[in-house]
């Protein structure tokens, strides 16, 4: 969950007033939000909500604790909509279609009237990283520079730029480099230069005379992009994929700098496209949709009848306008956020600006037995099973790499499910088998007495493309035992006691091109007409990928399979 901090100086400042440990306690929970620390100056606060980006700042919070108490909604005349555009006094911003293969939406405002406090800088930074790292997917979607105006001559520029050809100083350096040389040699386009390197051109920030201002989403430059303490004019430039999430990150940005003092100056946004806001957009933009929902399903849910005016007032509290309108009720959703999909989402907020302390308690009407599914008591029976047979239960990851779960397994690629981002090459696949897990242990057990002998029931996932999801996923047991003396016969024998047990009726088949086995020592299980697993000696090149040296034998079973046949 996020979290943040902030001094006590600057967040009291913009709550208002002055509170106590146990009076933020108390008051906290209206944000989903806890104290997790007060030491000297500095309040620590970790958010329990993740889809509230607008919380995640010390103006945030307060805004919502300032409206909680007072029943008002927080109001911001610098919004631009559809229908009303604002003078931008000259200040634009120009997006160069040569920039759309890349990254192709940047928008902006600037700010002004309001000197730059350590305090204050100090809270820019931090909303800065959390809506850039968390809500922008550690800047793959939303980038966010903030640069000093009174250098910048309008209109900024926003373009894709020859990556070996364009260079400035960046931000903590004092030396001129390319775009390129900056994602290998800055520690900034160490971490972020993999977002933008791959393409033939890289996005560029420059103003009318050329001066550079940033190379989005990596560095700012070392001028126009270092913000001191004592700057008193702002421009805030946002990039990224999704237009929509940047303008909400935008109004973020521009509501908790006018809470901060700033007067908040829009700038025009040139696309040169058509979006869904059109072609040019005045920023900050409105873009939110009215929401509703029935008197008749907050009373359902919440289980309490609130007349209509304490649902007014229970959405004031949480800086939304609401009218009731016959048995209606509707919303405005508030400039800083979007997390409303449904009306679940509205009736929350009633709840929470009613008072979750007005709610009395009450025992459950309904009478409701707890039991096993018929999965897990499947699960624990071959369990019981497997260690009457002298072998020992294992638990794994339900991740792994190609290189465990394909290529040392000469497993069909084609049947795994890949991780598309995955946050390393360690976890980049789902397994769709419990054997190289098993491998896995054995190749680092040569130094135990032999024979070994392990097994996991858990679960695989493969492709499959007569599901709707194009994934299955299987309760499924496997088991490996490994001696100088294991051949088929033994795992034959393991397969036929432990399928007698569970009371199944089986046959063999043969089992032909699973790399995974000795060819002729390997069989299908089948119940009937369906394969339920397969088991045989694995094949010596897979050992061998595995650097074990000792005869293994292995099985793997569906066991959801087993239970319906």
């Amino acid at each position: 969950m996020p979290k943040i901090e902030t001094t006590s100086r600057l967040f009291f400042s913009l709550l208002g007033k002055t509170l106590s440990d146990s009076e933020l306690e108390a008051q906290f929970p209206v944000a989903k939000a806890e104290l997790d620390g007060h030491e000297e100056d500095v309040l620590k606060i970790e958010l329990n909500d993740t889809n509230r980006p607008d919380l995640w700042s010390a103006a945030g919070i307060a805004r919502l604790l300032k409206s909680y108490e007072k029943e008002e909604v927080m109001l911001y005349d610098f919004f631009s909509t559809a229908d009303e555009t604002f003078d931008s006094e000259g200040r634009s911003l120009v997006v160069d279609a040569s920039v759309k293969e890349v990254r192709p939406f940047s928008i902006g405002f600037a700010a002004r009237g309001h000197k730059v406090s350590e305090d204050d800088l100090e809270a820019l930074i931090q909303s800065q990283e959390k809506l850039c790292s968390n809500f922008g997917r550690k800047r793959k979607t939303i980038a966010m520079g903030i640069y000093r105006s009174d250098l910048i001559k309008y209109p900024v520029h926003y373009r894709g730029a020859d990556p070996d050809a364009t260079s400035f100083i960046p931000l903590g350096m004092d030396k001129e480099l390319t775009l390129r040389q900056i994602c290998s040699e800055h520690p900034k386009g160490k971490e972020y230069g993999h977002i933008v390197s791959d393409h033939a051109l890289f996005p560029f920030l420059h103003d009318d005379n050329n001066d550079v201002l940033s190379f989005p989403p990596v560095i700012n430059s070392d001028r126009i992009g270092a913000v001191e303490v004592g700057d008193e004019n702002l421009f805030l430039e946002l990039s990224g994929m999704d237009l929509k999430d940047l303008l909400l990150a935008a109004s973020i940005m521009a509501c908790d700098m006018s809470d901060m003092g700033f007067e908040i100056l829009p700038v025009k946004v040139i696309l040169g496209e058509e979006t869904e806001f059109g072609s040019e957009i005045t920023v900050p933009y409105y873009f939110q949709e009215p929401v509703s929902c029935t008197m008749a399903q907050i009373h359902k849910t919440l289980g309490v009848k609130l007349g209509s005016d304490e649902v007014i007032a229970s959405l004031k509290r949480m800086g939304m306008h609401a009218i009731c309108d016959s048995d209606v009720v509707y919303a405005t959703v508030a400039e800083y956020r979007n997390d409303f999909l449904h009306p679940a989402d509205l009736i929350e907020d009633v709840m929470i600006g009613y008072g979750l302390n007005n709610f009395a308690p009450e025992m459950p009407q309904d009478f409701t037995v707890g039991r096993l599914s018929p999965a897990e008591e499947m699960g624990r029976k071959v369990k019981d099973l497997m260690v009457g047979l002298g072998f020992q239960e294992m638990m794994y990851n339900y991740l792994g790499s190609k290189r465990e779960y394909v290529d040392n397994m000469s497993y069909p690629q084609e049947k795994c499910i890949f991780i598309s981002n995955p946050m390393s090459e360690n976890y980049e696949v789902v397994r769709p088998s419990i054997i190289p897990s098993l491998l896995e242990s054995e190749s680092v057990s040569a130094h135990a007495p032999f024979p070994h002998k392990i097994f996991e029931v858990g679960k695989v996932a493969f492709r499959d493309e007569h599901d709707n999801s194009g994934t299955t996923t299987r309760n499924t047991l496997g088991f490996l035992a490994s001696d100088s003396v294991m051949g088929y016969n033994d795992v034959s024998s393991l397969v036929n006691t432990l399928l007698y047990f569970l009371g199944k009726e089986f046959s063999l088949a043969s089992l032909e091109g699973d790399g995974r086995f000795i060819d002729g020592r390997c069989a299908r299980i089948m119940v009937g007409q369906i394969e339920v697993g397969v088991f045989g000696e694995i094949h010596p090149q897979v050992l061998e990928n595995w650097g074990s040296t000792m005869p293994t034998i292995a099985c793997e079973i569906d066991l959801d399979l087993v239970m319906a046949n």
